[in-house]
Parts: C-alpha cells; sequence; structure tokens
C-alpha cells in the first residue's frame, strides 16, 4: 500500500488548518478510506500520550479520533514545546531529545526532516491515504531554509497542497494572492486551490471576489466554510478568546492564565458544562471572588510559581480558601500547591528549589526523564466513587503524604487532598473529562443538583458536523480525485 498525500497549508497560523485536516480526516472515513492524519512539525503545549508511549500535539490526537484510529507519534514526529520566546523542548517521535535555542533548531532542521520522512514512509505503508497539515504560513521567507512544516515537506514527498484562509480577520484575497506570489514557481504549481474559512452572511456577496480570485491566479476556489460557532474541539495552542460571563451559571471558576500554560484543554468540559462559568484570568486581572480556582499545568513550573507570586495570585487564593472555595492543582499546578518543588539538575534552567504554596502534602524533584502514560481509575470524593481516565505528562516525581484520592486501574494512585478537603491536586490530564468525574468534582466544588455532560459526545458531534460542513459546502468531487478516492 502506498497512500495518497493530500495537504493543507495555511495563509496565518489559525487560518483553519487544523480544523480542516479534521473535517476531512472524518469526511474521508466516511468515503470508507483508511485515513491518517500527519502534522511534520507543530509548535504547542497542548500535548497527548499516544498508544505508543509519546506525545504528539493536542490537534493530531483529535485528528485521530476523527479518522478512527488510535493516536501515534509518527502522526507529529516533532513536537516543540516552547520555554521561552527564543527556545523549546524538542521532542522527536514522541521523545523529548533536549532543549534547544531558535538558532540551534535551525542547524537541526536537517535531522528532523529524516524524522519526518521517516513517519511518513511508515504511514504511507500502512494507510491509504495521509492528511497533512502544515505549521503557520508557507509564506514565511525567513524560514524557508531547511523548512520542514510546509512547501519544504510538500515539495520532499511530492503532493498536492490545499491554501485555507480565514475570512473573518479580513482580507482574505490579500492573504490569498500574497501567500501564493512568495512562493517559488515549483511550489506554486503544487497549489490544487483555496478554501476559505468562516464565512458569515450572503454568499452572493462574495461570488464577484471567487471569480476575481480564480481568474487572478489560476488556481480553484474548492469551498467556502461558513462560521461554525459552538464547536467543541480540542484547541491546538492558543488559549480560547475571553467571553462574556454565562449569565446563568451556578458556579464560577477561575484558572490564572499562567505564562508558560500547558493542556488547558483540561478544562474544556468546564467551559462547555451550561451551570459553570469558567474564566481565564491574564496578567494583570484580578482574581474575582468564585468558588473554585484550579491551577493548571505549566512547562515552566516554578517560573510560573514565581509569576503567580509577583500578580499577587498567592494572597488571592490564600483569601480565596479562608472563605470556603475550593481549589484544584492539576499537575504543574499540584506542584505548586505542594511544599516544595527541587530542580537539583537544571531541568528547568537554573539549580535550585522554590517553596511550594504549602496546601497539600507533597515534596516534588523535578527529573530529566518524562512521565508519560495513559491511566484509567476511580476518583473517591465525598463518599463516593466515579471513573476516571486521562494522561500523565509531566517531569519529576512527587512524595505524596496521606491517602491519594485517585486509584488506578494498574494498582498505582494520584494526586492529594488536604485535611480540610478543601485542595485538591492530581497529575491526571482529563480529570474532568468523564461524565462521572466532572459531576462529582462540580458537587465538590459546591454545585448540588449537576446537569450531566458528556465531553466526548460533543467533541464527536461537532467532528460530524465538521464532516457535513464539507459535504455541503466544499467541491467533493474535486477532493475525491485529490485524494485518489
Amino acid at each position: 500500500m502506498s497512500a495518497k498525500v493530500l495537504m493543507v497549508q495555511g495563509c496565518t497560523s489559525d487560518a483553519g488548518k487544523s480544523l480542516l485536516v479534521t473535517a476531512l480526516c472524518r469526511w474521508a472515513r466516511r468515503q470508507g478510506v483508511k485515513v491518517a492524519p500527519f502534522k511534520p512539525q507543530n509548535m504547542a503545549l497542548n500535548a497527548a500520550v499516544t498508544v505508543d508511549g509519546g506525545e504528539i500535539g493536542r490537534a493530531q490526537a483529535l485528528q485521530a479520533e476523527a479518522a478512527g484510529v488510535a493516536a501515534h507519534t509518527d502522526f507529529n514526529p516533532i513536537l516543540l514545546k516552547p520555554h521561552a520566546d527564543t527556545g523549546a523542548q524538542v521532542i522527536v517521535h514522541g521523545k523529548a531529545i533536549g532543549q534547544m535555542s531558535a538558532a540551534e533548531y535551525q542547524r537541526y532542521k536537517p535531522q528532523a526532516m529524516q524524522a519526518v520522512l521517516a513517519s511518513h514512509q511508515r504511514l504511507a505503508a500502512d494507510y491509504q491515504l495521509l492528511l497533512v497539515e502544515g505549521a503557520g504560513s508557507p509564506a514565511e521567507v525567513n524560514l524557508r531554509a531547511h523548512d520542514i512544516a510546509n512547501m519544504g515537506y510538500a515539495e520532499a514527498v511530492d503532493c498536492p497542497v490545499i491554501v485555507v484562509a480565514d475570512i473573518d480577520r479580513g482580507g482574505v484575497f490579500a492573504h490569498l494572492v500574497g501567500t501564493l506570489e512568495l512562493l517559488s514557481a515549483s511550489e506554486r504549481s503544487r497549489v490544487a486551490g483555496f478554501v476559505i474559512n468562516r464565512f458569515r452572511g450572503d454568499i452572493a456577496l462574495l461570488e464577484p471576489g471567487l471569480d476575481w480570485l480564480q481568474a487572478r491566479t489560476g488556481k480553484p476556489v474548492l469551498g467556502v466554510l461558513p462560521f461554525m460557532p459552538g464547536l467543541h474541539l480540542d484547541a491546538e495552542d492558543a488559549l480560547p478568546a475571553l467571553r462574556d460571563a454565562k449569565s446563568q451559571a451556578q458556579l464560577q471558576v477561575r484558572v490564572p492564565a499562567l505564562p508558560r500554560i500547558s493542556n488547558h484543554n483540561d478544562f474544556d468540559a468546564l467551559r462547555a458544562h451550561p451551570q459553570v462559568d469558567l474564566q481565564f484570568v491574564r496578567s494583570g486581572q484580578p482574581l474575582s471572588p468564585c468558588d473554585l480556582i484550579i491551577l493548571p499545568g505549566s512547562k515552566a513550573t516554578r517560573a510560573d510559581l514565581a509569576w503567580l507570586r509577583e500578580n499577587g495570585f498567592d494572597a488571592a487564593i490564600a483569601r480565596h480558601l479562608r472563605y470556603g472555595g475550593k481549589l484544584i492543582g492539576l499537575c504543574g499546578g499540584m506542584q505548586m500547591l505542594g511544599q516544595a518543588i527541587h530542580d537539583p539538575d537544571g531541568v528547568e534552567g537554573t539549580a535550585d528549589s522554590s517553596a511550594g504554596l504549602g496546601y497539600l502534602p507533597i515534596d516534588t524533584v523535578l527529573q530529566n526523564h518524562k512521565q508519560l502514560a495513559k491511566r484509567r481509575g476511580y476518583l473517591h470524593l465525598l463518599g463516593q466513587r466515579a471513573a476516571v481516565s486521562g494522561y500523565e505528562i509531566h517531569c519529576g516525581h512527587s512524595q505524596i503524604a496521606g491517602e491519594p484520592p485517585l486509584r488506578l486501574e494498574n494498582g498505582g494512585v494520584d494526586g492529594a487532598l488536604s485535611a480540610d478537603g478543601q485542595v485538591l491536586g492530581s497529575y491526571l490530564h482529563g480529570l474532568f473529562d468523564t461524565p462521572e468525574a466532572l459531576s462529582l468534582l462540580l458537587q465538590w466544588a459546591g454545585l448540588d443538583e449537576v446537569q450531566p455532560l458528556d465531553l466526548a459526545a460533543l467533541r464527536n458531534a461537532s467532528i460530524e458536523r465538521l464532516a457535513d460542513a464539507v459535504e455541503a459546502h466544499l467541491d467533493t468531487e474535486s477532493l475525491k480525485k485529490l485524494m485518489g478516492i
């Protein structure tokens, strides 16, 4: 078997590449095609643990779900997890190989390309179709040398490319024409067409522009996807946009938006719940009175703990607890809630220790080896038991005193609960994702009668909506030709 390959690139970040690949994965699956997602290089702090025990970007895990296959490290062979403006942890085939500056990574790119092509070859042998997502924009001329994320990959494997642009930003025709103009002749030749994303209004008003675009570039417009509010999909990296508070919410939840926040998709179930108003609190904003505060995961736990203190969040958390509020720490957030975080090997920078916030009986030692594992088990709280499912992805080992609130299927335990029952910590990403655990945690946080919510069902319904939009709004006959269907 040698798979057909179709790549989706975008005029900008957040143009709709992840969304379109997700949609096409489910649509191709509906056609009976054995399809896999692929992203040669991703830069994101939202990661998922794979069936082969590595980590990839959350967007590729979602695309795997859309395709009906288990997430595998080959779907995202290079993952960059930034820890500063000029450096990142480099993960190859699911395993961290070290920290690199931007300049160091640029020199490493020829080796990274070999890892990308090795994954490509394995997938091409196992699947009928690879749907590939680019990164950023192919028109970033400063990054053209040794490119592995966009046209460099497309040229290496000789695949056609769809370019997607977001009309909601404005200037969609300039984006598309400008992107095409900045490509080389061979790169332009492999652009098979355009998709315009997030259109609102009367399509008849757009049609003269579409005709002009096709005449100007010689490339077809393969369709116009409408703006689709209310989708419940994992974000690739960026924090969700600020939104108005839910007027009918009965439980107020606040999450400090740490500078190096990771896996904020942990809060998707809470954001979707009709009885919960969850708001991320940015730097300079007050931590307003609420029922529950959650400290999220972090790529730089000690530095983000210092940021919490610099911004007065430690005092606000102490006041919150004095008034009877509840507090949860997830992954790095749990480490912050402990007694101390030790970094003897300088995993996150200077070798040193930091005093924790002191609310949980935990001592953490950061280690170079990263813990990566899928987990299932039960949360024990309020005399009840609820099924949980998720994954661990963290550096460091925590010594925990007391009775952990999570019992795992492998015989292990996880998490900590304060003696007064107000503070809970866990390493489990996905703690809120099962309906049973979500309901129990909301009861613990103060909600008397909890409405049921199934995040997995909401996510699947959103993927189905995307596939329906492909069928209704894109040129499916042209897509079938490009995909070899």
